[in-house]
């Protein structure tokens, strides 16, 4: 069922040819015992967290996020863009434990979240469908499964603009044509769709949103802007802007990592260097950043005047940490270390108390300290879905580069 990695024993040392296709030599990236065990614990206090948190779930109901002060779950339907996360991170905990009680929760959910396979008024098809169904379909593939993933992009595909060159994000008024950063993440489907159909047209999309967000949301210094508004009849830029961020200039952390991890799956997907180019450029900005704090945790906007005083995105953390882990498969020995050690460092920080919730506590979920969109009063300060998600799969990315 688990793919695993294959690994060769040559001359010239360890060569892994991990699960994206890539053959790479990696042995200098070592992975330190005392974060193998933390993470194996992890593990185990997870699967029990979300065995607490399933608990609490009505029928139809998907976890949001949870509020401390009411002491209350906040949940959505599965229409709701983080839908796929908890099922996602289920179908990740399974592969750790082969527990039937999370694998058969999974399921549950999934049942209820396939209808969405027909969605053509959302851009986020690949955060509720890839990382649930399309994690389903590799553990053990399903014919169900692969349908339900092509149907899944082909509503995608509906939302996209030859004339932008771009997957809409937002439906807005006719006159607009909202793009965000965000949208880097659902292209990963669309890559799977054409090789599992044969269709190009569903790559086609993917390399023209990219090569379009390369060229329009990115500033000189590789910073992302959250939001450009096109022209739907002409693709002229309208308007960039930073809506979940302080500022229509400034760096919102999260919109970063986004990019960064986007553009890591882009070259996986194409092997093409001005992919992995871009990556490492985002990477450099947001390594580089004097506001990155030394156990690189983002503060929730790099541009936020009261830093230091202000909150830590630990999603930004976690979905940083996983993208690194990919990325330092692919660079150069210097910033291949650099990546992998800027991960670890995040997967220790993570997994201490200010971060790890208690067993029994944080309504259920893994993580504390994430930031939804704060200009809004949205989500702030509290544990995501997605926060869990790529906090998971980021350390079972670690742990296969101890696969012997």
């Amino acid at each position: 069922m688990k793919k695993q990695l294959l690994i060769f024993a040559v001359s010239a040392g360890l060569i892994i040819l991990n699960q994206y296709g890539f053959a790479q030599n990696v042995d200098y990236l070592k992975p330190q015992q005392q974060l193998i065990n933390t993470i194996q614990n992890n593990f185990t206090t997870a699967a029990i967290q979300y065995e607490f948190l399933k608990r609490q779930l009505d029928s139809g109901q998907f976890p949001k996020s949870y509020n401390a002060a009411t002491r209350k779950l906040e949940t959505s339907n599965s229409g709701w863009w983080c839908s796929g996360f908890y099922p996602g991170t289920l179908l990740l905990l399974y592969e750790q434990n082969h527990s039937p009680v999370v694998l058969a929760e999974a399921a549950r959910m999934m049942a209820v979240l396939a209808k969405e396979q027909y969605n053509i008024h959302t851009h986020d098809l690949g955060f509720m469908m890839y990382t649930s169904f399309g994690n389903a379909n590799r553990i053990a593939p399903s014919g169900e499964d692969k349908q339900i993933l092509i149907n899944s992009a082909k509503s995608l595909a509906t939302r996209f603009n030859p004339k932008v060159g771009c997957i809409k994000s937002w439906d807005s008024k006719p006159s607009d044509f909202l793009v965000i950063i965000d949208n880097m993440m659902n292209l990963e489907l669309l890559f799977w769709a054409t090789k599992e159909t044969g269709d190009s047209s569903f790559y086609k999309i993917a390399v023209t949103h990219a090569n379009t967000t390369m060229k329009n949301h990115y500033r000189p210094d590789y910073s992302s802007y959250h939001v450009i508004n096109y022209n739907p009849e002409t693709g002229e830029v309208q308007q960039k802007k930073t809506a979940q961020g302080y500022a229509n200039e400034s760096a919102w952390a999260r919109g970063q990592v986004w990019g960064l991890y986007g553009f890591t799956v882009m070259y996986r997907e194409t092997k093409d260097k001005k992919y992995l180019e871009q990556a490492e450029h985002i990477a450099h900005f947001i390594l580089t950043n004097p506001n990155l704090p030394a156990d690189k945790i983002p503060y929730w906007d790099f541009n936020d005047p009261g830093i230091p005083n202000v909150l830590r995105d630990a999603s930004a953390g976690a979905i940083m940490a996983s993208a690194l882990l990919e990325l330092c498969r692919y660079a150069d020995k210097n910033d291949a270390v650099d990546y992998f050690n800027t991960a670890q460092t995040i997967l220790k920080t993570l997994s201490s108390n200010t971060y790890k919730a208690v067993l029994g506590t944080n309504g259920g979920f893994i993580l504390k300290h994430s930031v939804g969109n704060l200009p809004s009063k949205s989500e702030v300060d509290v544990p995501l879905t997605y926060a869990d998600y790529y906090f998971v799969e980021a350390m079972k990315r670690y742990t296969q580069f101890a696969a012997k």
